[in-house]
């Protein structure tokens, strides 16, 4: 994902987050599980995609 996605999606986030934080409406509880949600899969992919780069480049590495 190119990092203008990842800045477009981060500004939408917060924005959200923040549109959470002002009102007080019961939409507001299933919006903000949404949000966290969509922040763990990044997290988790982001974790995915550091662990199988540093896989690949120890593998990489000649123990000769």
């Amino acid at each position: 994902m190119p990092t203008t996605q990842i800045m477009m999606l981060w500004s939408f986030a917060r924005a959200k987050v923040h549109e959470i934080g002002r009102f007080d409406d019961e939409g507001s509880v299933v919006e903000t599980v949404i949000i966290t949600a969509i922040f763990a899969a990044l997290a988790l992919a982001v974790g995915a995609i550091i662990v199988s780069k540093v896989t690949t480049k120890a593998n990489n590495i000649s123990l000769n």
